[in-house]
């Protein structure tokens, strides 16, 4: 049996880092998966593109497979268009994509809060996330905004955002991987990302994501001079993804162009993205 999936990438308002709540939206940035059950000597092996990381990769399809029970052997093929070590939720993304494609190909019949827990499980043991990301896989799966206390893995609310909003992601050259973040004490910060947590639970989104944004910045070394730019061009809102160093603003379309314009700079690629409010798919070939 033969399945792909696609999945996608996430954008934050709220960092679950610092206090262990997060809010995410989806962004349309794709991460696909093929999966093909093979004889159980095959073992899983994975055949990754664009830099995905293979350990993440091996730790979601192992974990499918014992959850299944079923003993077989998997091929795995990954091809992802988020960046890396950016913020923009690559590692969610194609945690959730190998999931849902190995279940499907496995017959496996997990439910999806089944298969994000396998992803933030396969994650986690990976290395790619410090606190199992379990907002940013919720909104790679689902689309929209969701908030989520990832402590005890369990959804606060879903929304989403107007449908006339787009994002202009500021993807900077250089890479934040999570393994330089163990030795940061986030607790210094904890009370603002608290607050910037109860704006979001308000429903004052923009305002959350302005909050968190300045809150983790100069602790994460993050310069928010291209999110100061894009507010100043016309920005609803903007501020680092994730850990960063991307920077999203979301926007009308009118300002898009303007805004794009003033996040530019040199090493760095400007991408207009659109929001996602879909759920992630599966194909079965």
């Amino acid at each position: 049996m033969r399945a792909r999936a696609s999945c996608f990438g996430a954008g934050t308002i709220v960092n679950a880092i610092a206090t262990g709540n997060g809010v995410a939206f989806g962004l349309a940035l794709r991460a696909s998966a093929t999966a093909e059950t093979k004889p159980e000597a095959f073992g899983v092996r994975v055949d990754g593109a664009n830099g995905v990381d293979s350990a993440l990769a091996l730790s979601a399809a192992r974990h499918v497979l014992r959850q299944s029970g079923i003993r077989i052997g998997l091929a795995i093929s990954v091809d992802s268009e988020i960046p890396m070590s950016r913020g923009l939720k690559s590692s969610s993304a194609v945690a959730n994509a190998i999931v849902l494609a190995s279940a499907r190909a496995l017959g496996a019949k997990l439910k999806p809060l089944e298969m994000i827990r396998i992803g933030v499980d396969a994650a986690l043991d990976a290395g790619v996330t410090l606190t199992g990301a379990y907002d940013d896989a919720c909104a790679s799966f689902f689309g929209g905004i969701v908030l989520t206390d990832n402590r005890y893995r369990k959804i606060l609310g879903r929304d989403r955002f107007p449908d006339d909003l787009v994002a202009v992601v500021q993807v900077p050259a250089r890479m934040i991987p999570k393994a330089i973040l163990k030795g940061i004490d986030f607790a210094s910060i904890r009370p603002r990302v608290e607050a910037a947590f109860r704006l979001a639970q308000r429903g004052d989104y923009f305002r959350a994501l302005e909050a968190n944004s300045a809150a983790y910045a100069s602790l994460l070394g993050v310069d928010e001079a291209p999110a100061v730019r894009a507010r100043q061009a016309g920005a609803i809102a903007a501020g680092i993804s994730g850990t960063g160093p991307a920077i999203i603003a979301l926007a009308k379309p009118a300002h898009v162009e303007t805004i794009r314009r003033a996040m530019e700079e040199s090493g760095s690629d400007v991408r207009i993205v659109p929001l996602n409010t879909v759920e992630s798919r599966v194909v079965v070939a």
